[in-house]
């Protein structure tokens, strides 16, 4: 039975892929992968980047997308059905088919590792792997990546879905194992890195690979054993969350804020996906003062990636969001677009500021300022290039392989450059910190001519489609 759920969970994934993504367009995403990823090694490698500080972020950031795609339970069946219509995937058909609700989630996030794993993480190893052993890298390392990715991105979703199914238990349960865990870490009780897939990359021994991969375990059977599924109490839900934008006027900009609060996990889910971004750059951060002894300019390495890590704030303030169903009142697609920048604002730039503020803890609150200035650029930029290229239905459209090429390259020309600045300030501190606030103004210039433009863009679209 079990096998056979796998199988079909499988294939339902590609059906739902292909469909929302553009079929044989989508089947060469793992082509951009690995195209993405080869380039983005070669780049970091002419600022003196070693490959193997390149495959430890890989590591982490493949953590990240496990610990996005595990979010399962704060996304929920409303954001499923605007996207899918009256479709019952798979895992929440617990009522119609005589299996067990653990059973259909454990299963579902075997069949997402393993999904991944073939369509999205192999393809990125392999693009890494192209250049590094061009460079001189052995194969045996890259085999070790590989399995480390793989469980980097396991670990991710475990995690994830074990802090979503606490805070479904308790919440008070969930911010006192959060404060335990912050305190260990900052404390230096406890090496936390040990215990996740890098270790498993940098060691090698039986020791390090049982004590890195027993944690993923233990999360995944918690995850499963206590997560419940979110039913429709979307009544209380809707009155808390109208109490949360009371001071916004403007119907445009108060409707994607109404729209993010309603849904399940409310302003939590921004939180949370920025927290998770904050966190993996704390840990980069780390991982090269560590690697190389160079310690980066943290303002602009914080401001850089919590920027681009808004675009998950987009996603969240257009997910209900028909793009077509403007057409039916009196607005035009640029008063559109500039209501929805103001909710996006709203949500990303307060949430970065508080990360910042948390950074504090740890780094110079004079060089972290420095990201105060480097934010706000780079999130209207991401917001520019977002709403041009995929307009107000972005999770459909990025996987066009095609358009997300253009994506990321649009996203590149402006991180690279950044991080570099955050790497080489020990260099030319005072001309490092100038050039990210420059870069990261323009940027935001441009973000706001694209803002602009999308609105016309997408209303001539959509009128004549």
């Amino acid at each position: 039975m079990t096998g056979t759920l796998f199988r079909w969970m499988l294939r339902e994934e590609w059906r739902l892929h292909s469909h929302l993504f553009g079929g044989g367009r989508f089947a060469a995403f793992p082509i951009a992968i690995t195209v993405l990823t080869g380039a983005g090694t070669w780049l970091l490698g002419l600022t003196g980047t070693a490959p193997e500080a390149v495959a430890s972020g890989l590591v982490a950031l493949v953590g990240f997308v496990g610990l996005q795609v595990g979010t399962i339970g704060l996304v929920g069946r409303d954001a499923l059905r605007d996207v899918l219509g009256d479709t019952t995937l798979l895992v929440f058909s617990a009522r119609t088919l005589p299996i067990s609700w653990r059973r259909l989630l454990a299963t579902f996030l075997l069949k997402d590792v393993c999904y991944y794993a073939g369509f999205v993480l192999t393809p990125a190893v392999v693009g890494y792997g192209v250049v590094a052993v061009a460079e001189g890298t052995a194969l045996l390392p890259l085999v070790r990546l590989w399995v480390a990715v793989v469980a980097a991105f396991a670990f991710g979703a475990s995690l994830s879905l074990a802090l979503v199914a606490l805070a479904g238990r308790s919440r008070v349960a969930l911010l006192g194992v959060l404060a335990v865990g912050a305190a260990a870490v900052s404390g230096g009780f406890v090496d936390i890195v040990a215990y996740t897939p890098y270790a498993l990359y940098v060691g090698g021994t039986l020791e390090s690979v049982v004590r890195s991969l027993l944690p993923t375990a233990l999360l995944a059977v918690l995850g499963v054993t206590l997560f419940e599924p979110v039913e429709n109490g979307s009544s209380g839900r809707h009155r808390r969350a109208d109490g949360l934008f009371t001071g916004v006027s403007d119907p445009l900009t108060r409707r994607p804020l109404l729209s993010v609060a309603r849904s399940s996990g409310s302003v939590g889910k921004v939180v949370f996906s920025m927290g998770v971004l904050f966190a993996v750059t704390a840990l980069l951060l780390d991982r090269i003062t560590a690697a190389t002894g160079i310690e980066p300019q943290p303002g602009i390495a914080f401001g850089t990636l919590l920027g681009l890590g808004a675009f998950t704030t987009y996603s969240w303030v257009t997910q209900f969001d028909a793009p077509r169903e403007y057409l039916r009142f009196p607005v035009d697609y640029e008063s559109v677009f500039a209501g929805t920048l103001r909710a996006y604002l709203v949500l990303s730039l307060s949430t970065a500021a508080a990360y910042l503020a948390v950074a504090s803890l740890w780094y110079p609150v004079a060089q972290l300022a420095v990201g105060l200035f480097v934010v706000p650029g780079v999130a209207v930029y991401v917001f520019g290039v977002s709403a041009y290229l995929t307009g107000l239905a972005p999770n459909e459209l990025l996987f066009d392989t095609a358009l997300f090429a253009c994506f990321g390259a649009a996203l590149a020309v402006l991180a690279v450059p950044l991080l570099v600045a955050a790497l080489v300030v020990s260099i030319a501190p005072s001309f490092a910190v100038v050039v990210a606030v420059a870069l990261s103004a323009i940027a935001g210039v441009i973000g706001w001519w694209l803002t602009g433009r999308a609105g016309p863009r997408w209303e001539r679209r959509f009128r004549t489609v």
